[in-house]
């Protein structure tokens, strides 16, 4: 008989996800399912769903699903969170979503200690409306909406949400991590696990901060977009916790 040493999370729905080729998303929705499998919270979490590329992970996930507007899933699962405080509860949004028309949500979330896991996806671009300049976008880097690459004088700094969060009283643990290699994907899914089990421990607000590939609106191969990653988007998001809890998360 053979040994299973390989399967696919319960909390993963089947079928084929409709993202681009070399997008992370998919990795990081399987490595939330595998946390829910192993927290055995499948049956307990409900998720919000942002707008952006992954507008429709509601169809991705088999725990509860909502769909909120335009960055305002951190108020969408705060009034779920009161309403429903034994249910565990996260959103999942990208840099457009999060870092632009829903900075005050986030902000003001994380400033009440909102008992809510955020996972903030950044790509440093706007991916499901064509390639624009997004809050998180490099000096230098061309968009669509910027031609000849972003300065300072024209469309100011990237907005670092981590350090920013991390100066809050209300968050409790920030983390920043990556997608780039296997080894910092399973640093990954480590502080997806340790940030829901500071929701379940009833801790308060805590955002995990993914670096994310979009080799579609990079314009470059999926192996060149993981390299960009490691090599450009790490010294300006640097990997690392901000703030945190001493917990035992395992494998």
């Amino acid at each position: 008989m053979a040994k299973v040493v390989f399967k696919k999370p319960h909390a993963l729905a089947g079928g084929p996800m409709h993202y681009c080729p070399g997008c992370t998303h998919g990795i990081i929705h399987r490595l939330i399912a595998e946390v829910l499998d192993e927290l055995d919270i499948e049956g307990s979490t409900i998720g919000i769903s942002p707008v952006g590329c992954a507008y429709n992970n509601y169809l991705y996930f088999n725990c509860d699903m909502i769909q909120a507007a335009h960055g305002r899933a951190p108020a969408v699962a705060t009034g779920i969170k009161r309403s429903r405080p034994d249910n565990i509860v996260f959103t999942y949004q990208g840099d457009g979503d999060l870092a632009a028309i829903g900075t005050s949500e986030i902000v003001h979330a994380a400033t009440r200690s909102e008992n809510i896991t955020i996972v903030f996806v950044n790509n440093a671009i706007y991916g499901m409306t064509s390639g624009q300049m997004a809050p998180t976008t490099l000096l230098n880097q061309v968009t669509t909406t910027s031609p000849y690459g972003r300065t300072t004088k024209l469309h100011g700094y990237p907005v670092k949400v981590s350090e920013m969060l991390s100066t809050l009283d209300g968050a409790s643990y920030i983390e920043r991590v990556s997608t780039h290699d296997v080894k910092n994907i399973f640093k990954t899914k480590k502080a997806i696990k340790k940030a829901f089990m500071v929701q379940m421990e009833k801790k308060g607000f805590s955002l995990v901060e993914i670096l994310s590939s979009c080799p579609t609106n990079w314009g470059i191969s999926p192996q060149e977009a993981l390299k960009w990653i490691e090599e450009k988007m790490t010294l300006v998001f640097p990997i690392r916790i901000f703030k945190g809890f001493d917990l035992e998360v395992g494998k």
